[in-house]
């Protein structure tokens, strides 16, 4: 089922599950083994979803790149009680055991992606697109079908959580224009301006007070402005992983 066929899923208050999330996206992306293996068991006790922790390893190399996604998916797969060789519990519905998509679905990842990437940019969509062609037709491929399309438009996690944890992850890694845009695309998706501070806040201990400042700067700012206003520079900035 893609995405645009799904109930828009909205976010109003921040659940004890929805925190952990969003605090293992900040460790997967710059944090220690230790801290991401801390972080599952967070995860864990809070009774965040074995889909839902899956569908934020999967989605991490998009910020965080294939070595920590790697490393994390490992971490996960022990905390969960499975080997890290893709071993098995009775009854895993993990991605150790469920049947994957292939570059069969391509056409699909192209509607799906343009459909969620149009949801997170709104009015600014259209111009996004030009500018990242104007970098490289290639980038704007592989944004739209890798990562609008095969990753972030799946099943297991709705796309307001999924914008969320993009939000630490750009927090985390430092990167301001990524996380101007992830917080626009955080209400854009469904979740409300105080829940989207509230997982700022939540991220305390996590990522360095100097970003968590930058980050509350620049959503005041956004929810100043109106929502769907992104301000002068948003319509120059790419996805998360390909922007100018």
């Amino acid at each position: 089922m893609t995405r645009s066929m799904e109930t828009r899923v909205t976010v109003s208050s921040l659940d004890a599950a929805t925190a952990a999330l969003v605090r293992q996206s900040a460790r997967i992306t710059a944090g220690s083994e230790a801290e991401v293996r801390a972080g599952f068991a967070e995860c864990n006790s809070a009774g965040v979803s074995q889909r839902w922790q899956e569908e934020l390893v999967l989605q991490s190399y998009l910020f965080a790149g294939f070595p920590r996604a790697l490393n994390a998916a490992r971490e996960w797969r022990k905390s969960q009680g499975a080997a890290a060789d893709g071993g098995e519990r009775s009854g895993d519905t993990s991605f150790a055991s469920r049947a994957n998509e292939g570059y069969a679905d391509l056409f699909e990842w192209r509607t799906r992606g343009e459909e969620t990437c149009a949801t997170v940019y709104g009015a600014f969509y259209e111009k996004l697109r030009g500018n990242i062609r104007a970098l490289s037709p290639s980038l704007d491929e592989w944004m739209i079908v890798e990562g609008y399309g095969k990753v972030l438009s799946r099943d297991g996690l709705d796309l307001a959580r999924r914008e969320l944890c993009i939000v630490a992850a750009c927090a985390a890694a430092g990167q301001e224009r990524q996380l101007h845009s992830h917080l626009h695309g955080a209400l854009n998706a469904g979740v409300a301006g105080p829940v989207v501070r509230a997982a700022l806040d939540s991220l305390v201990g996590v990522v360095s007070e100097e970003w968590l400042e930058r980050g509350r700067l620049l959503l005041g700012r956004i929810l100043g402005s109106g929502a769907g206003n992104p301000g002068s520079g948003f319509g120059n900035l790419g996805s998360g992983f390909g922007r100018s």
